[in-house]
């Protein structure tokens, strides 16, 4: 049984039509992977709650009126000016077979790290996400890596140091195990470069004016 649960109701506006649902405070959805593609709507408040939970890499137990589906997240339709859900698609899925989820990468203990707490550098993280593999039970919902060891500014964390749950397998097999997800910047000698730039250029006179004094000179200059 999933942690996220969400009831809906079957619909038959479609299209344009669907404007009606969202006006009733309703998520149009739909979901794919059974025999056909079931048109579903779900209550907007509701429904942002299990998404904001779930994402796109915890399943959930959808109740289509009374019929129980398995199923995770496939997309979200974002409204761009409102950025309220337009859409909602989801992928059946089944209990004892193997699927593919979006699972968050997080960072942890970098603040106990001699990088940050004696040299006072600061971390960039290049890869937030990465697809996995696994039955949905076992689908995690983040990747922990830990970042204690980071010290000298070129240390990185890369995808080698990812440690995978039981059950659970990268779904691209060919990722490059030295493809960088965080790494080390120096934020003070990056301020101190910023600050020596803007100084040069500030003391550097303008191509354009140096021209124009020069031009002012030569005018000032008596005639022979």
């Amino acid at each position: 049984m999933a942690e996220y649960k969400l009831a809906l109701k079957k619909r038959e506006l479609v299209g344009k039509k669907t404007k009606l649902l969202r006006k009733e405070g309703l998520i149009p959805s739909v979901v794919y992977g059974v025999e056909k593609p079931v048109l579903l709507a779900s209550e907007y408040v509701m429904t942002e709650k299990v998404l904001n939970g779930a994402g796109y890499h915890s399943p959930i137990d959808l109740d289509m009126d009374g019929k129980k589906q398995l199923a995770i997240v496939k997309d979200v339709h974002i409204d761009p000016v409102s950025r309220k859900i337009v859409n909602i698609e989801f992928q059946a899925i089944s209990a004892d077979k193997a699927v593919e989820a979006t699972t968050p990468i997080v960072i942890v203990n970098f603040e106990a790290s001699d990088a940050s707490k004696i040299y006072h550098f600061a971390m960039t993280q290049a890869l937030e996400e990465i697809d996995v593999k696994a039955k949905p039970a076992d689908l995690p919902k983040s990747l922990e890596v830990d970042a204690a060891f980071m010290k000298e500014l070129d240390d990185k964390i890369t995808i080698a140091n990812i440690k995978l749950p039981a059950g659970v397998e990268l779904a691209d097999k060919e990722l490059d195990p030295e493809q960088v997800v965080a790494s080390l910047y120096d934020p003070a000698a990056e301020a101190a470069a910023r600050e020596a730039e803007a100084t040069e250029t500030a003391e550097t006179p303008a191509e354009g004016a140096e021209a124009q004094t020069e031009g002012e000179e030569k005018s000032a200059e008596p005639a022979a």
